[in-house]
């Protein structure tokens, strides 16, 4: 069996069968193969017909037909089936050989995977995919970790099908073991947060406003011009304008249910376990949450009561502006925030971040691609070791410039009784994060008289104490003994 296919790519679905043919199109031979064969030739018979595609209807049939090094992509469901799929992929491959998942794993499974087959001599890569269909088809963001010792034998592939940004590909390493998965997984944490902010707007502009889904739909479309420019906006504007069958906006017709994967409550518990403060992507996860108890709500509107007055009644023009301005800010923090639990995980893990390289493989291709991005690639590119992107030129004046029009949406959507978690809570993060001092002093405080946690004066860090606040409780801190 002649062994002429560069890659192999297991899983037929539409993100495989989309990476397949963009692949082809670059030259590249590919092997396809389906735990279902009929899919594999269904595949061959249609949408890969005419193509050099080459099918397989086993794993040993497909490895032989592979060149050496092998290179095996997966884009199945993550979890056992990523684990099964390896343990039969892993007898029929040789020391040198690469499985690929680019399936939406948790790093930590990616980081045991890269470590259980370096010690049988495979190459382990954990990468994430990101673009949707289209993205897959035309060129996807792909953020590629693991054993870099598998990096030079799939840069080419990979960098060749990527989306580009000028001549720059939208692809290269990320890092050791969980490195990649770990940067996909905070990717779709911030579109958890940029969808929320965008869906915040959209509901002041409605319940605020009054604005029509066609007027709506002419904002986000004038709104896409700016600084704003990105993909969600775009989609954001045509969805507000689609019409059913009948005529009238289809979006007015959707169940107010939003529906999660997964990844966006990942990144919210990382954040948890890494001590950062990635609220806004908290408070996105949270939204949907609480957009899922719909029998609840209903229930609930019958019965309590918020503001009698919720329409604006100020200059419209000038609120959508506050509007804008507010969505912008909140996004920096967004992604402040996101990058902040990266590099706290960098730290902790170890891995070499490409602060810069990130912003650009999020540049084009993938879901949250905007222009904003590039902004936030030079901030790391002139300050490769900035602490926070509130903290580069750039940002500290954006933000200080929309201040003003941020406080006023979110104290008006509080007067009108109109939600908006996300503008709330990284406004509550910008004024914490600016604050010298927070009340923290009263929590150590609390904590040392009910528990003896002890706490440190302001004169002498570094020396923990512990004071018998009520006359009655010991002098025994909590730090001298285990419970």
């Amino acid at each position: 069996m002649a062994e002429k296919a560069d890659i192999a790519l297991i899983g037929l679905a539409v993100m495989g069968q989309n990476l397949i043919l963009n692949m082809n199109d670059h030259g590249f031979v590919v092997c396809a193969y389906n735990r279902t064969t009929e899919k594999v030739d269904q595949f061959l018979a249609n949408e890969a017909k005419g193509t050099k595609v080459v099918g397989a209807h086993s794993l040993e049939e497909m490895v032989a037909k592979l060149k050496k090094p092998r290179r095996v992509m997966m884009l199945v469901k993550a979890g056992s089936a990523v684990d099964d799929f390896i343990a039969k992929l892993e007898p029929l491959l040789e020391p040198g050989d690469i499985i690929i998942d680019g399936g939406n794993s948790e790093y930590q499974d990616t980081q045991r995977r890269t470590k259980d087959l370096k010690s049988r001599g495979l190459l382990f890569v954990g990468s994430g995919v990101s673009g949707g269909e289209d993205g897959a088809r035309y060129g996807p963001s792909l953020m590629p970790g693991g054993n870099p010792e598998a990096w030079p034998y799939i840069k080419d592939i990979f960098q060749s099908i990527s989306a580009k940004v000028g001549n720059d590909p939208c692809c290269d390493w990320v890092g050791e073991d969980g490195a990649g998965h770990f940067v996909k997984m905070v990717h779709n944490g911030i579109e958890y947060g940029d969808m929320q902010l965008i869906c915040e707007a959209y509901h002041l502009m409605k319940s605020a406003l009054g604005l029509s889904p066609d007027e709506m739909s002419r904002v986000f479309e004038d709104w896409n011009k700016g600084e704003l420019d990105s993909f969600l906006i775009e989609i954001t504007k045509d969805i507000l304008k689609f019409k059913d069958n009948d005529g009238l906006p289809l979006v007015e017709k959707i169940r107010d249910s939003a529906g999660q994967k997964g990844t966006g409550k990942w990144t919210a518990i990382s954040a948890l376990d890494y001590g950062q403060p990635v609220t806004l992507i908290g408070e996105s996860v949270f939204a949907r949450c609480l957009s899922s108890l719909t029998e609840e709500r209903s229930q609930a509107s019958k019965v309590l009561k918020g503001p009698q007055n919720t329409q604006y009644t100020g200059d419209k023009k000038q609120f959508l502006e506050h509007i804008r301005q507010a969505l912008y800010a909140s996004k920096i923090v967004s992604y402040a925030q996101g990058f902040m639990l990266l590099r706290e995980a960098a730290k902790v893990h170890g891995w070499n971040l490409n602060y810069g390289g990130i912003a650009l493989m999020w540049r084009g291709g993938c879901i949250i691609r905007s222009v904003f991005l590039g902004n936030i690639k030079l901030a790391f590119e002139k300050n490769p070791n900035l602490v926070n992107l509130l903290l580069d030129p750039f940002f500290t004046q954006a933000v200080h410039k929309c201040q003003a029009s941020w406080r006023t949406v979110v104290a008006t959507a509080a007067q009108l009784g109109i939600p908006v978690p996300c503008f709330s809570t990284a406004l509550a993060f910008f004024d914490g994060y600016r604050s010298e001092r927070l009340p923290a002093n009263l929590i150590q405080a609390q904590r040392d008289y009910f528990g003896a946690h002890t706490y440190e004066l302001l004169t002498r860090p570094g020396q923990f104490i512990h004071t018998n606040w009520t006359g009655h409780g010991g002098n025994v801190s909590a730090s001298t003994y285990q419970a």
